[in-house]
């Protein structure tokens, strides 16, 4: 394998401004009195009395008429502006975090009052879409950051006084920048940031007395070395999960890691497709032959890494909490992905908060997102979190990421986010748009190699297919 061109065979085995409403002033047409001339006559004259009463009657309709418009009228219109309710529309975070963290707000905007309600993430992003359509979708909403393209119609530009472009640049990783914007306009504030890396059996790595790999001929070397088959040659101990695409937890994401550190071009795999084809190669390999070391009868890739039954793991920071339920006494650690020199890169999955285009209240909208994120309030509800689970969403800031030196578990993917890209091919999205067509070629392309399809073959029909889908979404 030449040092910077990945995935050769080997002969041997060896992750609009908002539009401030102008808030319609009722104009009451003033009071308009007309003077009758006193005739002369004194037929037609009236009583003295009857004139003063109805100076006094004037009089005091005038005064009612102060009153009325100085003081109920205004209060009537602050009371108004009092009951803006935005409705905050959320995946991951139950009620009770988020409370403590709006009540902050409330104190603070007591015009404003923020209804969180936690969705399913089924159908999630068209449910998003549809309600925003028809009038009736929220006034805040989480997207993923592979979304943008399919969405940021129903998003709302951030106006510089929520966010300017230097603070988006110096607050959050270059992934975030490229992702969240779009012709020079900000879609979105990211409310985590995650990466894809690999996971280590402990246990495994020291019987064995080796060491994580670093690059990815030793990679494959380490899984072949680790791999333990029967007498039949049936699989006991995978040396890592990966070659096939329905059993892998996180298959769209790695294969995505393998084309970007290949360079590929996500946007034209026809660009430098022979990349793409050395990639799938490689990946498949693992799959393939004698030297395979997984296969389609393995339990799920996280479920057999969490059984003891794999070496090595590709996932991100969320799959700790389900390792740690299957396996509260599995002993694992997480370290940077394999690279190629000079190609230390992985891939980004995180979530951000928008305001919708359609909003009645983007001005308050605005306002609430710009809270959630800042240093103390992001610092709060991550305090928040860790007190339901080992530890919150991993902070997108850049200047949080020493905080979390200390905590072993997690930074080593905040290590990474700085050299992190994104990809549409990305699983756990839930999209049932971009990401699950764009993975369905994909998954295609690597059983339709395992299956004795020459990689050139199946990555010509993966570059047609993915050519389609980017264009049905404007890419």
């Amino acid at each position: 394998m030449e040092e910077n061109t990945i995935f050769q065979q080997e002969s041997s085995p060896k992750k609009e401004t908002p539009q401030n409403r102008a808030v319609a002033s009722e104009k009451s047409s003033p009071m308009q009195m007309r003077q009758q001339p006193l005739d002369s006559n004194e037929n037609s004259g009236f009583p003295s009395a009857l004139i003063i009463k109805g100076i006094l009657g004037l009089f005091f309709a005038a005064f009612v008429f102060f009153i009325v418009m100085q003081f109920v009228l205004p209060k009537f219109k602050q009371t108004t502006k009092g009951t803006v309710n935005i409705l905050y529309w959320g995946l991951w975070e139950d009620d009770n975090i988020m409370k403590g963290i709006i009540a902050d707000f409330e104190k603070n905007n007591t015009n404003i009052k923020i209804s969180y309600i936690k969705q399913d993430n089924k159908q999630y992003k068209n449910r998003v879409m549809t309600r925003i359509q028809n009038g009736s979708g929220p006034d805040i909403f989480l997207f993923h950051n592979t979304w943008l393209p399919q969405m940021y119609t129903f998003l709302l530009p951030l106006p510089n006084d929520v966010m300017s472009k230097d603070e988006f640049q110096n607050f959050f990783y270059p992934v975030v920048i490229n992702d969240l914007t779009r012709r020079g306009a900000i879609y979105g504030i990211p409310t985590n940031i995650d990466v894809l890396s690999l996971f280590i059996n402990t246990e495994i790595f020291t019987n064995a007395g080796v060491i994580p790999p670093t690059n990815w001929q030793e990679f494959a070397n380490t899984a072949r070395l680790l791999t333990v088959k029967d007498e039949t040659g049936k699989i006991k101990t995978s040396g890592t999960a990966m070659g096939t695409f329905d059993n892998i937890i996180h298959a769209p994401d790695i294969m995505s890691l393998l084309f970007a550190q290949n360079g590929a071009n996500f946007s034209d795999l026809s660009q430098n497709q022979k990349s793409v084809v050395d990639a799938l190669d490689f990946y498949a390999s693992f799959a393939k032959d004698e030297g395979k070391v997984w296969d389609t009868s393995l339990d799920p890739s996280i479920i057999a890494f969490a059984k003891g039954n794999v070496a090595m793991y590709f996932g991100y920071s969320w799959d700790i909490f389900a390792i740690k339920q299957l396996n509260p006494q599995f002993s694992f650690k997480v370290v940077s992905v394999p690279h190629l020199s000079g190609r230390a890169m992985t891939i980004a999955s995180y979530w951000a908060n928008g305001v919708s285009a359609k909003s009645k209240h983007q001005k308050e909208a605005m306002i609430f997102i710009k809270f959630l994120s800042q240093k103390d309030i992001m610092q709060k509800l991550f305090t928040e979190e860790s007190k339901t689970r080992l530890f919150g969403e991993l902070y997108p800031r850049k200047d949080l990421a020493d905080s979390l030196k200390d905590n072993q578990l997690v930074y080593p993917f905040i290590s990474q986010a700085n050299d992190a890209m994104s990809s549409f091919f990305a699983s756990d999205t839930f999209d049932d748009g971009i990401n699950s067509q764009m993975n369905a070629y994909l998954g295609n392309a690597v059983r339709s190699v395992l299956n004795g399809t020459s990689a050139e073959t199946a990555v010509e029909t993966l570059t047609k297919g993915v050519a389609q889908v980017l264009g049905q979404y404007g890419q």
